[in-house]
């Protein structure tokens, strides 16, 4: 067998992948560009993938192809059709980064709440060495206790944020913008009832008909001016633009976001104007990538090839 890994850096170079070893011959290429898939992917039985397009284009000629695994949640990437009519199965891993992206939101609410760049700043500029009381008081923060953390999109993540959230004594209500059925033991609300009474708002919806560019100018102005949002779900689930505007205006408090429209981030994007670290908080696409998530990752992808060929 001969497992091809197309764009093995996007999972990380710290990463034990030795087990594919006993599998067969296992080649490694850093990234793939759509022109480099054909050759590479040419006598290969196993592509694993996380953003290559995967379509007859690329791999109309790997005529020994049997198995494309995705090291994400997300098969966009995917001719599927393509796939099953050339008979070529495909798996992709759900739930494997819950924790990690869990615990992010609460890094970057945390952030933002409680003015942690400041503070940072103000004691490492020795600003506080020798200040006139113990504690100062320049910046505001609150609790998180009785506030109201709305959730657009309650997934497995949303549900794990609802939890901890709870744990934290805040009210969580949610909106579905697919509008599915409510949720057993979660406050379903509509999206205007959602955007008038949270605190908090954060986004882990996937990226589909009913979620792209869903929080628009006019979806920011329905939000309270202390509002946090945070997006750790699709980049484009945001119009940027309207963002940095809400921002620059103080519609809402504050944003934080872990994925963007383009990724990298490109340098035209209109928020690389926003430079207060109190309103906008980015992180660059890091809620997935803990060393467990991304551990959890690849041994289901392991076992998922197993499995198949067994």
């Amino acid at each position: 067998m001969k497992i091809v890994f197309l764009d093995v850096k996007t999972i990380g170079e710290d990463i034990d992948l030795s087990g594919f070893d006993a599998l067969g011959e296992v080649v490694k290429y850093p990234f793939s560009t759509p022109a480099d898939v054909p050759e590479r992917a040419l006598d290969a039985d196993v592509l694993i993938v996380n953003k290559v397009q995967i379509n007859e284009q690329t791999i109309g000629q790997a005529q020994s192809l049997k198995l494309v695994c995705v090291t994400a949640t997300g098969t966009n990437n995917l001719d599927k059709p393509y796939l099953d009519k050339r008979g070529i199965a495909w798996r992709n891993v759900a739930g494997y980064s819950t924790e990690s992206v869990a615990q992010h939101t609460f890094a970057m609410l945390f952030y933002l709440l409680e003015k942690l760049r400041y503070y940072d700043d103000y004691v490492k500029e020795d600003r506080y060495t020798n200040d006139t009381i113990f504690t100062h008081f320049a910046e505001h923060f609150y609790e998180l206790k009785d506030k109201t953390w709305g959730i657009i999109g309650l997934g497995t993540i949303g549900r794990r944020v609802a939890r901890i959230a709870d744990a934290f004594g805040a009210r969580v209500i949610y909106t579905s913008p697919s509008r599915s059925a409510p949720q057993n033991g979660y406050c379903q609300v509509d999206m205007d009832t959602l955007l008038a009474e949270s605190d908090i708002i954060s986004v882990h919806a996937p990226l589909n008909e009913y979620t792209e560019n869903l929080i628009d100018r006019n979806v920011l102005k329905k939000m309270k001016k202390n509002c946090i949002f945070l997006n750790l779900g699709r980049g484009p689930i945001v119009v940027e633009a309207d963002l940095a505007s809400a921002l620059e205006q103080d519609i809402i408090a504050a944003a934080g976001l872990d994925v963007l429209c383009e990724e990298p981030m490109s340098a035209d994007n209109p928020l690389c104007r926003i430079k207060d670290s109190k309103k906008l908080f980015i992180t660059p696409h890091i809620a997935w990538a803990s060393i467990e998530a991304r551990t959890r990752l690849m041994s289901i992808i392991l076992g998922q090839v197993k499995e198949f060929f067994s």
